[in-house]
């Protein structure tokens, strides 16, 4: 029934709030009691302030704007790369044959090793980075929607045939829908891989942006404002899922809600 449903939601919320508010907590008391060094992690408290400073100032507003830019390009471009190439590869045989273990194989390079070379070809601008992020997003969105693909029922497409249907309605009404769930999983990680993307860019070579930040704030000893951009990365990360949730719910309406 919806009122246990809503109930069982709050519970949950209450849960995570209260094993978060704890945390919080014991951290606050072991840098009171010097169990912890605040050099090291500072302390919730002294977080929270620098937090309030650095976004009521206007002093986060440049780095958040740019780290964002990158990450959102990079989501959207490695997303759109990758479903193309997911499903090329998944409908082709051949294809697939030919590129799969090419991509498997440049899978398996550390991607952010290669940003240095990132770097050298376009320079220390946006486009790094974007293509850095492209490049995270693409391989688990190709992986998800391939595997989507590849795993679709036959005996349904059979049954689709028999009752008709040409290969333009089974790709839309049926092989589509389908690998949707998988499409979305993969975005859902990418989501991560950009934000990774754009920050580790932003480490090698920026003048702004979350990255360059924590980066400046690191070799000045700014340890509470390291925590402070990446309390505003977690947040951007919850927000972007959460953004995702409502799409999934959009385009996965014929799916139960207890599923």
């Amino acid at each position: 029934m919806p009122s246990f449903r809503l109930n069982d939601d709050l519970r949950n919320r209450l849960y995570i709030l209260g094993m978060v508010s704890a945390f919080l907590v014991l951290w606050e008391m072991a840098t009171r009691g010097k169990f912890i060094n605040t050099f090291y992690a500072s302390q919730p408290t002294v977080i929270a302030s620098d937090f309030y400073h650095f976004v009521t100032s206007g002093e986060i507003l440049p780095h958040l704007l740019t780290t964002l830019q990158e990450a959102l390009f990079g989501l959207f471009f490695g997303t759109i790369a990758g479903i193309i190439c997911g499903v090329a590869l998944g409908k082709t045989k051949r294809l697939a044959d030919l590129f799969e273990p090419v991509i498997t194989a440049l899978y398996g390079i550390p991607k952010l090793a290669l940003a240095p070379i990132f770097i050298l070809w376009f320079g220390l601008g946006m486009e790094s980075k974007i293509f850095l992020s492209s490049l995270l997003v693409f391989y688990l969105v190709f992986f998800s929607t391939y595997s989507g693909i590849r795993n679709i029922d036959p005996d349904i497409i059979a049954t689709v045939l028999l009752m008709g249907a040409n290969r333009r309605q089974i790709f839309f009404k049926v092989t589509l829908p389908s690998c949707v769930p998988w499409v979305l999983t993969g975005i859902r990680g990418g989501i991560g891989a950009s934000l990774i993307g754009a920050i580790v860019g932003e480490y090698m070579g920026a003048s702004a942006g979350l990255g360059w930040m924590i980066q400046y704030a690191t070799t000045t000893y700014q340890i509470e404002r390291v925590m402070s951009c990446i309390l505003t990365l977690l947040l951007i990360g919850l927000v972007l899922n959460k953004g995702l949730r409502m799409c999934e719910k959009r385009l996965l309406r014929w799916r139960p809600d207890n599923f």
